[in-house]
């Protein structure tokens, strides 16, 4: 596991981001592990989450000539990330969209910088896809190309089928998907974390039963 990874999943343990029990996700299940990046709510905390949003994009290799952030969370995401990129020397516009169309003004549901070009994607999670779905139609609607999606994290998990979310986004669209951490790299952490180690029976419980192939990933 690379350290920007481990560094990431410490950081966000941390922040209470990533937390451990019994919970239940939107799709039902009882996880051992939850996450929770719009928890990421203050300046130092999205400072760093961007800095690792832009270390994630550019060690990707994924070219993109823009970013694009979903409403809401996508927003801020969006924003930040592209001013850490811009610290690393790259510097790109950004745009976001909103939920409901502007009656005046400048009117539309689009705001920031015209989308043109190879259009990164940035959100928290994917979970149902229904955010990338409304993105790469809003993207391509404009004449842009979407050029992939950057996460915070990627739970592995399958969906409805035998594909996690991510699978079903990289062979729907063909876009690479990139994430900060993924569940393989949770798992690692709690290998290798004397202090965790009471947490790795139910998260590896959980990954045996709703976990997706990481050879097919």
């Amino acid at each position: 596991m690379s350290d920007f990874r481990q560094d990431f999943l410490r950081f966000a343990l941390d922040a209470e981001v990533l937390k451990f029990g019994e919970f239940v996700t939107k799709a039902g299940r009882t996880s051992p592990y939850f996450f929770n990046a719009g928890l990421f709510n203050d300046g130092a905390g999205v400072l760093k989450l961007a800095r690792f949003y832009a270390r994630a994009i550019l060690d990707s290799g994924v070219a993109f000539d823009m970013l694009f952030g979903p409403a809401y969370k996508g927003i801020v995401l969006a924003a930040a990330t592209a001013m850490m990129l811009a610290e690393q020397g790259v510097n790109v516009p950004f745009a976001y969209n909103r939920k409901e169309a502007k009656d005046h003004g400048e009117g539309g549901t689009l705001v920031g910088a015209p989308l043109a070009g190879r259009v990164l994607i940035i959100d928290d999670v994917i979970s149902a896809g229904t955010s990338v779905r409304e993105s790469v139609t809003l993207i391509r609607a404009a004449g842009a190309t979407p050029a992939g999606v950057a996460i915070a994290l990627d739970r592995m998990e399958k969906g409805s089928g035998e594909q996690s979310a991510v699978q079903e986004v990289q062979q729907q669209y063909g876009l690479p998907v990139v994430a900060i951490a993924a569940l393989d790299d949770l798992m690692n952490m709690l290998q290798h974390d004397a202090a965790l180690h009471d947490v790795l029976p139910a998260v590896a419980a959980y990954r045996a039963r709703y976990g997706i192939d990481a050879a097919q990933h």
